[in-house]
């Protein structure tokens, strides 16, 4: 008999808005989110504790938008509250408690999972989604600078698990996201500046007009002002996303540009049992990389002083104890077999001029920390 040859083509579209006070009963972002679903009304609420502060009275916020506007949303119980942070997607209790609730409070595939808070929240609440009958409907909030630019806009949800980063997860686009400017309010002034990290990234392998609008304005960015902020943030979920839809959101080859310095940043926050922010390893290993671009003669001293210098103007940290451990380097073992195929590695030739490669020395890298370790303060968490 012939082989039978089948084809499957998929196309997701999802939104991604920009607001203030998304909860205001006023505000119909949700609610036309919501309604864009069809007939179905239910909807789970899952909340970091980190955005429930006693001045913002989260919960009730909710509880109130929920009874204005319960013609189109059904709150089917009281909000789910997690931890922020890594701890919510090491424990497995809490991926539980939302498939739980998932099961018990009777939501189903054209139902919805509302998670609010930053993104190791929205990746767990987001696992417990896409592993819940197949696929629940997941629209996030996100409540960081990082989850907003970054890892709340993007297609993966998942927990680590075997000392391991993101081992257990999905590739699931969400039904939405809202990205309310006013949750970041209440954001620690470390996990504000750790945020950053990601525009940096995005703008030295994909813009060099953005990375230097960063270095022109990194003191408003650092100085909390609104405006700043809001257009870092949305020139680089403009970069982010636009990647995502044009290149291999799947991630079924070997390529990852987005992935620049996340091999060390991975490997970092495991090894300082998550005491680093994933913002604050990724600047590190942004640091890191860029580094040994130059100690390679690829990326001229100019440019690397230039790059650490920025880094630094962010308040983000270059360096820890941890990098002259022996088991950094597992790190790039780990991070090829997360990713597949081949390592594929993203260093600098200049800002916006990456280059892939497939070898790293650790000789060099070993250099290369030495060498940081001289350039930049010791940073301990």
């Amino acid at each position: 008999m012939e082989t039978i040859h089948q084809r499957v083509r998929t196309e997701f579209h999802y939104p991604v808005h920009f607001t203030r006070r998304a909860f205001d009963t006023g505000n119909m972002a949700l609610r036309e989110v919501i309604a864009s679903g069809g007939n179905s009304r239910r909807t789970l609420f899952v909340v970091d504790e980190g955005v429930c502060t006693p001045k913002r009275n989260f919960l009730a916020q909710i509880e109130d938008y929920c009874r204005f506007h319960a013609d189109v949303i059904e709150s089917v119980a009281p909000p789910i509250v997690v931890p922020g942070g890594e701890t919510v997607k090491n424990d497995g209790r809490y991926v539980d408690s939302v498939r739980s609730a998932i099961h018990a409070r009777g939501i189903c595939r054209h139902s919805f999972v509302v998670a609010a808070g930053g993104g190791a929240t929205l990746d767990m609440a987001g696992y417990a989604a896409a592993t819940s009958h197949r696929g629940v409907r997941l629209i996030r909030l996100p409540s960081t600078v990082l989850a907003q630019n970054d890892s709340g806009l993007g297609v993966k949800t998942s927990v680590n698990r075997f000392s391991k980063k993101n081992f257990l997860g999905t590739f699931t686009p969400p039904f939405a996201v809202i990205n309310d400017f006013e949750l970041l309010d209440s954001l620690l002034e470390r996990d504000w500046r750790s945020g950053t990290a990601e525009a940096v990234k995005v703008a030295l392998i994909k813009d060099q007009e953005f990375f230097r609008w960063i270095e022109a304005n990194a003191v408003l960015v650092v100085e909390r002002n609104s405006s700043a902020i809001e257009q870092l943030i949305y020139r680089c979920a403009q970069l982010h996303l636009q990647h995502i839809g044009g290149g291999d959101p799947f991630e079924t080859g070997s390529s990852r540009p987005l992935d620049f310095g996340h091999w060390a940043a991975h490997k970092l926050e495991q090894l300082t049992n998550y005491r680093l922010r994933h913002g604050e390893a990724v600047g590190i290993g942004i640091a890191l990389d860029v580094t040994y671009s130059h100690v390679m003669g690829m990326l001229s001293a100019d440019a690397w002083q230039r790059i650490l210098g920025v880094l630094l103007d962010l308040g983000l940290p270059l360096y820890v104890p941890e990098l002259e451990t022996s088991d950094l380097l597992k790190g790039l073992t780990e991070f090829r077999e997360h990713l597949g195929g081949e390592l594929t590695i993203l260093l600098l030739e200049d800002v916006g001029k990456p280059v892939e490669v497939h070898k790293i020395s650790a000789d060099k890298m070993k250099e290369s920390v030495a060498v940081l370790s001289q350039y930049a303060p010791v940073c301990s968490l």
